[in-house]
């Protein structure tokens, strides 16, 4: 006999932020840093700011820029009835602007030694969309 190890009390739905207000000005070009002072609650906006300063090999910069627009895409998970564990899924746009934040911050922090971190991080994407992380 086989028995299966699933989840009998089933996972949460998928927690669908709704659309970011930095987008609009980011699609339209607008610099990020404009966008996340008019819009200080966007996701996106940081981390538009963040992918630019770990590009250009501002660790540090890229990490507190991340790290802010991950506690802001928290905050709006969190209004949105995610508890802490769920997806939250890539192909919903509106969400890719914390999933993205949470990826420099996981980059950022493996840069500076901070493999708790890293690893953390890495698992919180994972558990939000498991495509994300190979």
């Amino acid at each position: 006999m086989t028995h299966s190890h699933r989840n009998l009390l089933g996972e949460p739905p998928a927690t669908l932020l709704p659309v970011d207000p930095g987008t609009a000005g980011l699609a339209s070009g607008v610099d990020p840093a404009g966008v996340a002072a008019t819009h200080p609650t966007s996701s996106a906006a940081w981390a538009a700011l963040a992918e630019g300063a770990l590009g250009a090999g501002r660790t540090i910069e890229a990490y507190a820029y991340a790290r802010t627009g991950y506690h802001r895409g928290l905050d709006a998970l969190r209004r949105n009835g995610w508890k802490g564990f769920g997806p939250v899924p890539w192909s919903h746009e509106p969400n890719r602007g914390f999933l993205r934040c949470v990826t420099v911050l996981a980059a950022a922090a493996g840069r500076i030694g901070e493999v708790d971190e890293e690893q953390r991080c890495t698992e919180l994407l994972r558990d939000c969309d498991p495509t994300l992380v190979p």
